[in-house]
């Protein structure tokens, strides 16, 4: 892995992989959803789609078959923190890889035109996620935990903000994020560190440097969120405080949710799904933010096996927090070495890997300091931190045939109680 930093700030880092042919090349911006305004709502993603649309060089036809002309793919994704663009392409057309992300990154023109048809799409694309529970679910459970807050809003945006949002909007939001200094170009695969460099500053040299995207510190408060819909399935999460990406109990609580709902094997699973039947579907989800974090349970289950399977959920969380036992320890840490490990594999994955551990962290970590972290984990680290996270405000979201969920008041009364 190699790392440089271009004089307007721009990251630039490489991994090379000799014996692959081709290579995965992105310029990940460190704005994303967090970077709005409540007037800005869906604005990155919107800006992410309207990439694609024209250039002061190239019209969309242009920017997709330029790639598709070498046999490549190139594409994009909005996060909460970060926005991301991305090709993948044979060794030989690198080059035409970082010009054309170079300049849909750079030059979009956003033209007006383009603008209303992309917000069709935008809105049809929020429409679909109303219309899928699984998916809106989540979108609740954000909000829950992080109330009226850039975090917890959703990154599709909301028809009264992405309709209001202009072309003179997006120039300003692009000039005041996408700078030097808030930009990684990652790339792994077939490739030399120095031809990235030199084709990183032919292309992104004359970016400005200083973005003015400070954030607003997230602040994890927990809540309740839940809608009654007629559905043969209840959707409900239930969630919890939890590490950041920086923290240094990171691992311990990857492991907890690793033991918890990862895979047919994991604790919840075998007891609610296996032994009980009470849902079709359940698991465990760390999310870690740069500031903050959350831990959460998704399961899926019929009206009749809501409250059951809910007392259930809460009976493995408690149980948890007497420790795991070295079976589950074995088993947690292969889980998550085989995901760090498959993704050096991946130039695609890698170069993700690379440039969000450089906008979250500051810097990317070697696998050995990353498996170091990971070993140390205990069966006391875990068991803590399932106290410390059961102690933290419940974050519960639901939707569908959920008139027998208790409220969360009630299920944080059984938890504490539980634990004194």
């Amino acid at each position: 892995m190699q790392l440089s930093k271009l004089e307007n700030g721009l990251t630039v880092v490489t991994e090379t992989m000799p014996h692959l042919k081709t290579a995965a090349i992105g310029v990940w911006v460190n704005a994303g959803t967090r970077s709005e305004s409540e007037a800005e709502h869906g604005i990155s993603h919107l800006l992410e789609h309207m990439a694609f649309k024209g250039t002061t060089r190239r019209s969309a036809r242009d920017i997709a078959e330029a790639i598709e002309a070498v046999g490549g793919e190139i594409n994009a994704a909005t996060s909460i923190d970060h926005t991301a663009y991305y090709a993948r392409v044979l060794n030989e057309d690198l080059p035409l890889a970082i010009d054309v992300l170079s300049d849909i990154v750079i030059h979009s023109t956003f033209d007006p035109v383009e603008l209303a048809r992309e917000r069709h799409v935008i809105l049809q694309e929020i429409g679909a996620v109303m219309d899928t529970p699984d998916d809106l679910v989540f979108d609740y459970f954000q909000a829950a935990a992080y109330p009226n807050q850039p975090i917890g809003r959703t990154i599709l945006g909301e028809e009264a903000s992405i309709t209001r949002i202009t072309p003179d909007d997006l120039k300003a939001y692009l000039a005041r994020h996408y700078r030097g200094d808030a930009l990684v170009l990652a790339a792994a695969g077939g490739i030399e560190h120095d031809e990235v460099l030199a084709l990183a500053k032919e292309k992104f040299g004359d970016v400005e440097k200083n973005s003015n995207g400070e954030l607003a510190p997230a602040r994890y408060l927990g809540g309740d969120h839940r809608q009654k819909r007629r559905l043969q399935e209840a959707q409900i999460i239930f969630g919890f405080e939890a590490p950041s990406r920086r923290s240094d109990r990171y691992f311990a609580a990857r492991m907890l949710g690793t033991i918890l709902g990862d895979g047919m094997a994991s604790r919840l699973f075998q007891r609610v799904r296996e032994e009980e039947g009470l849902c079709y579907s359940i698991s465990a989800f760390h999310w870690a933010f740069a500031d903050s974090g959350v831990l959460g349970i998704h399961s899926a289950t019929s009206k009749g096996d809501v409250k059951a399977a809910s007392a259930l959920i809460l009976d493995e969380l408690l149980r948890i927090t007497d420790g795991v036992n070295e079976d589950e320890i074995a088993r947690g840490r292969a889980q998550i070495k085989a995901g760090l490990l498959m993704a050096l594999e991946s130039p695609a994955a890698r170069a993700g890997q690379l440039a969000r551990q450089i906008m979250i962290l500051g810097r990317p970590l070697a696998l050995d300091e990353l498996l170091a972290d990971l070993e140390s984990v205990t069966s006391n680290d875990i068991a803590e931190m399932a106290k410390d996270a059961l102690a933290s405000p419940l974050t519960l979201a639901a939707i569908g045939p959920v008139g027998n969920l208790p409220d969360a008041g009630s299920m944080t009364k059984r938890l504490r109680g539980s634990m004194v």
